[in-house]
């Protein structure tokens, strides 16, 4: 079971490490790793998530009981990493949501999708894009919320109302890449238009071109965040990540809402991934924790290919 679980996993971080290690030793620039993440979050992946969403279906599984589940588990650690790091290191309230988000923000877009292609092939990529769908705009939503609903308990901004607020997020949304790909995807599906023919190859060719590019720029763009001092609260922050959230996704998938086995599998490895790099962008947009944050992305991104793996052998792939 090990080896054959490292013959999944070991591929799809390798490559991480080859990206990595390209930029570090000065092979590539890092601006060719910059080039490379923009055609992936802009064409590739889009491309990607359309094809997916508009020749596939849920199979009957209501997509409710699936993002309850994965959600509880965001719920769980964001709480938890935002009290640690308020109450146990006595950070201000904007770092205390720094922490919330790198403990629960997973990578699901640059490791996600390859991970559970690996895994799982294209049936895997149903239930993740499922959650997708609704990941990245939800968790930043709550998060422009809740910083801004910190950023006046710190004293550093004056509070505006939530409806702006709204605004201002959606608007950064609806242009967003892969909220149109999914948008675009669904509207594919239900109107019932075919994905064949000429149309069908390009789809096929550029969403071929999405994961190992994925991986591989991820890698290069490892190079700017390391390790930047604070690694007492990121260790903490990566284990919640790492492993609280995928347990507490896995019991609330196949107990609470008793899931088919492929969406729980689904739901708990998506759960495991690295954090994502949003909860840096995040700390560089309201500036805090981005020692924190980094340092989240870089432990758990460093340490994926042991844990995917254990939550692999825990169930049984």
């Amino acid at each position: 079971m090990i080896t054959q679980i490292l013959m999944v996993v070991l591929p799809v971080f390798a490559l991480i490490g080859i990206g990595y290690g390209s930029a570090r030793i000065g092979l590539l620039d890092a601006r060719i790793g910059d080039a490379l993440g923009q055609f992936v979050f802009v064409i590739a992946i889009p491309v990607l998530i359309f094809k997916t969403l508009a020749t596939s279906s849920l199979g009957g599984v209501s997509p409710w009981g699936f993002w309850f589940a994965y959600f509880t588990g965001v719920a769980v650690v964001w709480t938890l990493g935002t009290l640690i790091i308020r109450k146990l290191y006595g950070r201000e309230a904007r770092a205390g949501v720094i922490a919330g988000i790198s403990a629960a923000f997973a990578n699901t877009v640059m490791v996600g999708i390859p991970l559970i292609t690996a895994v799982f092939g294209e049936p895997g990529l149903v239930p993740l894009f499922v959650l997708i769908s609704i990941h990245l705009p939800l968790l930043t939503i709550v998060c422009a919320i809740v910083m801004e609903r910190a950023a006046v308990v710190d004293g550093t901004e004056k509070g505006r109302p939530i409806g702006e607020i709204l605004k201002t997020v959606l608007n950064n949304l609806i242009t967003n890449p892969i909220v149109v790909g999914i948008l675009a995807g669904a509207f594919w599906q239900i109107v019932g238009l075919p994905v064949d023919g000429l149309f069908k190859v390009i789809l096929d060719q550029i969403g071929g071109a999405a994961l190992p590019v994925a991986l591989f720029s991820l890698g290069m763009s490892m190079v700017r965040y390391g390790i930047r001092g604070n690694v007492g609260p990121a260790i903490i922050l990566s284990t919640l990540k790492a492993f609280v959230m995928p347990a507490v996704v896995y019991v609330m998938a196949r107990y609470a809402v008793g899931l088919p086995p492929l969406w729980v599998s689904v739901a708990t490895l998506t759960a495991c991934c690295p954090t994502g790099i949003n909860a840096f962008l995040f700390a560089s947009r309201y500036g805090t924790g981005h020692a924190m944050s980094a340092n989240s992305i870089t432990f758990t991104t460093a340490g994926a290919v042991v844990t995917t793996g254990l939550w692999m052998a825990f169930l049984g792939l």
